[in-house]
């Protein structure tokens, strides 16, 4: 089997992408929603949250999102102060999510591939690539944010043409091509690759 890794901006179109792989029966694991699950439901890393970031960081049970960005997107040592708590248990939830899959390849889809190291151990991986004036849009509306937040964010992501470089393969998500065919090719690809890879 076959581990692939998922990557790319924010507003890059990730999601869209993983969703096509899906659709051709290829199972994802999703490292930022299961990071936001386990910050839920691990008992060990929601008291040291609270204890990094206070009481308000969650509200009844629920993680206060809106309170936590405002903290680490304006506070490089604060994000990776949290980056340093969530990531080893996230990474220990994919290690065992792997070993329960039987397909010829999976796919781990994560923003943060290559800065939080997890890109090691991987076979390939896809990046997702637009425009950076498309992925302020995109992300503007989606998440009803400023341009200057925006901007804030990616500031903490590595720059996409180095991201992009450090990919075996590359998605287009532009609004110019056409995005399933590009994941048709790969998916080809990749299981071709893993005929070729001894059991």
């Amino acid at each position: 089997m076959l581990k692939v890794g998922l990557t790319g901006g924010i507003g890059a179109g990730k999601s869209v992408v993983a969703n096509v792989f899906r659709l051709l029966n290829t199972p994802v694991y999703d490292a930022d929603a299961a990071a936001k699950r386990l910050m839920i439901q691990d008992e060990i890393l929601q008291r040291n949250i609270i204890h990094h970031f206070g009481k308000e960081a969650y509200i009844e049970g629920k993680l206060n999102r809106s309170y936590l960005a405002a903290r680490v997107f304006s506070d490089k040592e604060k994000l990776e102060l949290l980056n340093s708590l969530v990531h080893p248990i996230t990474i220990r939830d994919a290690s065992e999510w792997f070993s329960k899959q039987e397909n010829p390849y999976v796919i781990k889809e994560a923003a943060l591939l290559f800065e939080s190291g997890t890109a090691e151990g991987l076979d390939y991986v896809i990046g997702v690539t637009a425009p950076e004036a498309l992925r302020i849009q995109r992300v503007m509306h989606r998440d009803q944010l400023s341009r200057e937040e925006v901007k804030k964010r990616m500031q903490h992501q590595l720059e996409d043409s180095l991201k992009m470089k450090l990919c075996d393969y590359i998605i287009h998500n532009d609004e110019m091509q056409l995005v399933i065919p590009q994941v048709l090719k790969i998916h080809e690809e990749l299981l071709h690759h893993q005929e070729k890879t001894p059991s």
